[in-house]
């Protein structure tokens, strides 16, 4: 048997594990600073280029890290570029941040968490509904690429949107 017939998700790399869990670090960030628990990186050429963690706590709730990181993608760099930087994240996109990272021509899309488990968990907590669907990216943006969920960062990641909803 090799190494790979243990991997709980084969179609990740130890190297996508370790652009999430920096993910989980900038959503622990974006907690301890009063904002919902979502961090990104932006993947180029083997380096994260930018990352951002979420921001919406000033009110505005579109400050999300892969809308940042669209941006700053179209700004920062040419369409051959993005179209070959892969984007990972603690949670899977928002039909907002997909349809940006389509916009922007970005590749593949890598998340810890889905939102599938995400609206799970919320309904479990007795949180109300976000105003936004929560969808696969493949039902927003269908041509990108998409890896996740990340079954080892599961209780890690429930345990940060836990404390951010329920306290």
């Amino acid at each position: 048997m090799s190494d790979h017939d243990h991997d709980p998700n084969p179609q990740l790399t130890e190297t996508d594990r370790g652009y999430l869990r920096r993910c989980v670090e900038l959503a622990q960030e974006a907690l301890a600073a009063g904002d919902e628990p979502f961090g990104s990186v932006l993947v180029l050429d083997d380096a994260i280029v930018a990352q951002d963690r979420n921001r919406v706590a000033g009110g505005d709730r579109t400050r999300h890290p892969e809308l940042s990181l669209a941006r700053w993608a179209i700004e920062n760099l040419q369409e051959q570029q993005r179209a070959v930087a892969q984007v990972y994240t603690s949670g899977e996109h928002c039909p907002m941040c997909a349809a940006a990272h389509g916009w922007a021509g970005l590749g593949r899309i890598v998340y810890a968490t889905s939102s599938a488990q995400l609206g799970q968990w919320l309904r479990e907590w007795g949180v109300p509904a976000a105003p936004v669907a929560l969808l696969p990216i493949q039902q927003v943006v269908p041509g990108v690429p998409v890896a996740g969920p990340e079954e080892s960062l599961t209780e890690q990641i429930r345990e940060l949107h836990h404390r951010c909803h329920v306290g």
